[in-house]
């Protein structure tokens, strides 16, 4: 890559994401939706399968299948609601939860330590660049997507 060419480097970044995220399919022996699921239970906490499911824009069936295969391979737990028993909350499994925090540590780090080696100048022009870049993604889906609620 040549050193100004600040588009490759974009795209590589969207192409390491992705090669991580099927590291991490392989390393917890789960699948895509799986993944998002333990992603959004590891970062946001416990949720009930309504809400998990509208978390992933997935419909309640299919997130009762991707539990069910979360559950059985021990990466998640249900349990009562702790205010209305006729419901469940999904929970991350602790074994689970430290493995995939494990594999995502040296990563977060990694960019921790990046962030912290910025001068304040620098950091934001980096901030300003990335906030400009998530919009220019957020407005190519908007326009994508038929349908989009966002």
């Amino acid at each position: 890559m040549p050193d100004d060419d600040l588009r490759a480097r974009v795209q590589q970044i969207a192409v390491r994401q992705q090669a991580f995220e099927r590291h991490l399919v392989r390393e917890l022996a789960v699948d895509d939706n799986g993944l998002r699921a333990m992603d959004h239970l590891l970062t946001s906490g416990p949720s009930t399968p309504t809400e998990l499911a509208d978390r992933l824009d997935i419909s309640t069936a299919a997130l009762s299948l991707v539990v069910q295969r979360l559950e059985r391979a021990g990466h998640v737990d249900r349990e009562p609601h702790p205010q209305d028993g006729r419901k469940v909350v999904i929970t991350p499994g602790a074994e689970s939860a430290a493995r995939a925090e494990a594999l995502v540590a040296p990563l977060i780090s990694g960019v921790e330590s990046l962030i912290s080696d910025l001068s304040s100048a620098d950091r934001a022009v980096v901030q300003s660049f990335l906030d400009r870049l998530l919009g220019v993604y957020d407005e190519a889906t908007r326009h994508a997507v038929p349908g989009d609620r966002t």
